[in-house]
């Protein structure tokens, strides 16, 4: 472990003297062997972890986001891709999916409208020419709903789980490459323009927007994929189409995969309770007055059945990790992000086999202690039936002294 500590020191220190290099004016070709020593085999996650540190370090935003155009150099030349797509951009609906198609759409802008119209600006001293270049940038400035939508639904995912250097440096890049547009755009509008100073400024941008389709698909959306949960992934799809698409529109509507619980119940011979009573063996409740009593415990509550299908929680007036209904029916390996997968996996099979029959753990989140239990549920016959998650805060517990006896009395 202290060898990958100080490989990663070492890898940090580097990475610092490359900026630094940057900022003295090297340019992204002068350092990019460097850099690519540096990062073989290194992960997208570790990279951000890496300049996320740098900033806590205090070093402006500015200065890391000086490395984009080197990860372009890089990633574009002999060092393989820092990950494999994963399968969720593949299918349509999913907001990673909608990202690569405008990313496809604007490709084509570009190649097949902007080019050809830059190069016909280029050769002739035309006001046409100009006009069809000017027809062409004002639709290319529909990447704004493509920037927007990463930046006002992806990033703040992201955020949550502590990796803000990336979208911190990717917003201000998108931000230039705005800029640009508009720039193109107003000297494409003005009485006389400079055709030199036109072109130069198209290209730049047109080289920009090139790159920063490469970052999404090589370093952006390889590490959403492997943080966000797919919960999280609906979310963002619910909440896209107030932003709005870029040049084209979703393939259609992603929903994660549920499990019909009614019908899985009824296929094992078991049937929902509708009404009445369930005897509980200690006794007999409504159905309504389970529901109230799981609920009005001062605990969050999760039980995940021997498939690893969520079942059910409860809704504890304070809970401490919230829950939606669209948990119901999922896989639990869908309700954590990819990295923790394995952890989770690990956990449910201990308790199935019967090597642990619970597993604790405890966090500090702001003011509170969460102390988190998961037990092995097994039924009478001693069957393995699920997963009890159990989560209290218990910091007003360690305060807890002496004896209260009486209703109204004070503590002796």
């Amino acid at each position: 472990m202290s060898e990958v500590i100080n490989n990663r020191e070492y890898r940090q220190q580097a990475l610092k003297e490359i900026i630094k290099e940057l900022h003295r004016g090297k340019s992204a070709a002068e350092v990019k062997e460097k850099f690519a020593e540096l990062i073989q085999g290194v992960s997208a996650t570790e990279i951000s972890e890496m300049e996320q540190a740098l900033m806590a370090e205090g070093m402006p935003v500015e200065e890391i986001q000086r490395l984009c155009d080197v990860h372009a150099a890089v990633f574009k030349g002999s060092i393989a891709e820092i990950h494999a797509p994963a399968q969720p951009d593949k299918i349509p609906g999913h907001p990673l999916h909608t990202f690569t198609l405008e990313n496809r759409a604007l490709e084509r802008l570009v190649a097949e409208n902007i080019r050809p119209h830059l190069e016909e600006y280029r050769k002739e001293d035309g006001r046409e020419a100009g006009m069809r270049l000017l027809s062409d940038f004002n639709l290319l400035l529909d990447i704004e709903k493509h920037y927007s939508r990463k930046e006002n639904l992806l990033f703040p995912f992201l955020e949550k789980y502590g990796i803000t250097a990336p979208p911190k440096v990717m917003w201000g890049v998108d931000d230039e490459i705005r800029g640009m547009i508009k720039r193109t755009r107003e000297l494409l509008r003005s009485e006389q323009p400079d055709r030199e100073h036109v072109v130069q400024q198209a290209e730049e941008t047109l080289t920009k927007v090139a790159e920063m389709i490469f970052k999404e698909e090589q370093i952006l959306f390889p590490m959403a994929l492997d943080t966000l949960t797919e919960d999280e992934w609906r979310t963002i799809a619910a909440e896209s189409d107030a932003i709005g698409y870029s040049l084209v529109e979703p393939q259609g509507e992603w929903h994660p995969v549920r499990i019909n619980l009614e019908a899985k119940e009824a296929g094992a011979g078991e049937q929902p309770v509708r009404g009445g009573y369930l005897n509980l063996g200690t006794g007999i409740l409504s159905p309504a007055e389970v529901k109230a009593i799981f609920n009005r415990l001062p605990v969050d509550i999760t039980f995940v059945d021997r498939d690893g299908v969520v079942k059910y929680f409860n809704q504890a007036e304070e809970r401490i990790f919230p829950r939606t209904r669209a948990v119901i029916g999922r896989t639990v390996q869908n309700c954590h992000p990819p990295a923790s997968v394995q952890v989770v996996e690990k956990l449910v099979a201990d308790l199935r086999s019967g090597e642990k029959e619970h597993e604790d753990f405890w966090i500090r989140m702001g003011d509170s202690l969460v102390y988190i239990r998961y037990f092995a549920v097994r039924d009478e016959n001693g069957e393995f039936i699920g997963v009890l998650e159990v989560t209290q805060n218990i910091e007003p517990l360690q305060s807890i002294s002496g004896e209260k006896r009486l209703l109204s009395g004070v503590e002796t």
